[in-house]
């Protein structure tokens, strides 16, 4: 690897100071000068190739100060890490670097890296794109190999910059989604405190695996160790996380994670839980239903009349279950329970009463 350079998975980050922390000269005490050369060469001609559509062989030399025998031997090893590097030959040929079957690292300098991680910033506070989860894991894969001031460049222009968007998510502070979501990759153990919906604190060790993004949050789908189970917790809700430097071997039977937050959100969270069976298939009612709204799955006795039926797992006020089960378009049996039942029955003479009064002339 070049003096000045920091790679990490399929990132590289270029920087322009050939010191250490020591501010020593890493080139004049290291061993391996002769490596490190090649590496920083290699480095140097995919910048070039990234800077202009098609080089000449003898402009490529020029600029790296090599014979053509070294340029062909490092276009070779640019190849072998999967550049799609293509070459011509006769008076208007050159090297140029086309697009492959596959994403090979990428070289950012200082500005580009700093662009770039600002831009992720941005996208894991919510959009219309359903982008944040993957920008949040790109932007902990960066962020992890960001010297400290290129760190600092991009916290000062997240921290003093305000968007003005139609729909956000609740602000979390950028390095504890990162951190987790770091946690999450490499996998290690991690301690927080907690405070749940009751206002109740606690402090948990857990083994975090996904993150997952909503229209309205973020949540952490975490084995809790202390409580021997999978645990869902709001992010917004985490402080004082810890790492631990244990990693773990991920366990057998992880959840999905996406369902077991839309389960969490849609029906354990409230006190008042509906179970319904709706007429309609599975397919049907998974486009009548946002997974924030409710869960449905196959009805265990589904087709014992001949009849196509879906169940209906629904959390909330019983007037709003009534209001949300009204609109629904395919008809349905409320199983229960009987608060619901209550405010069905109320929204229905409300509506019937509503349509039987004469509108003005």
């Amino acid at each position: 690897m070049a003096v000045g350079d920091e790679l990490m998975g399929d990132v590289v980050v270029h920087t322009s100071d050939p010191t250490d922390s020591c501010g020593r000269d890493l080139a004049a005490i290291c061993p391996y000068r002769g490596a490190m050369a090649t590496t920083g060469r290699a480095l140097e001609l995919l910048a070039l190739l990234c800077a202009r559509p098609q080089w000449q062989a003898a402009e490529l030399c020029q600029r790296l100060e090599v014979p053509a025998r070294t340029l062909r031997r490092d276009i070779e090893r640019l190849r072998e890490l999967g550049y799609p590097i293509t070459s011509a030959t006769g008076p208007h040929g050159g090297y140029r670097l086309g697009s492959g079957g596959r994403l090979p690292p990428l070289v950012l300098d200082d500005d580009e890296a700093v662009a770039v991680a600002v831009a992720l910033r941005h996208a894991t506070a919510g959009s219309d794109d359903g982008l944040e989860v993957s920008a949040l894991m790109a932007l902990a894969k960066l962020d992890q190999v960001l010297p400290p001031a290129l760190r600092e460049r991009v916290g000062a222009v997240s921290e003093t910059t305000v968007h003005l968007r139609g729909r956000a998510l609740p602000p979390v502070p950028t390095e504890l989604l990162v951190q987790l979501a770091g946690a999450c990759r490499r996998p290690e153990r991690v301690r927080f405190d907690y405070t749940d919906a009751q206002g109740r604190e606690s402090a948990r060790h857990t083994e975090p695996y996904r993150m997952v993004c909503t229209e309205f949050q973020w949540y952490l789908v975490a084995f809790d160790l202390g409580r021997g189970g999978w645990r869902t917790f709001r992010i917004d809700r985490i402080t004082s996380l810890r790492s631990t430097g244990a990693t773990f071997v991920q366990r057998s039977d992880v959840p999905d994670a996406a369902e077991q937050v839309a389960a969490g959100v849609a029906v354990y969270a409230w006190p008042v839980q509906a179970t319904v069976l709706l007429r309609c298939s599975l397919e049907r009612a998974r486009r009548m239903v946002a997974p924030g709204d409710g869960v449905v799955e196959v009805d265990p006795a589904a087709g014992a009349d001949g009849e196509t039926v879906t169940l209906l797992r629904i959390g909330g006020e019983p007037d709003w279950i009534a209001r949300y089960l009204a609109g629904l378009d395919c008809s349905f049996d409320l199983v229960g329970p009987a608060e619901v039942r209550q405010a069905l029955a109320a929204h229905g003479r409300a509506l019937a009463a509503t349509a039987s009064r004469a509108g003005p002339s």
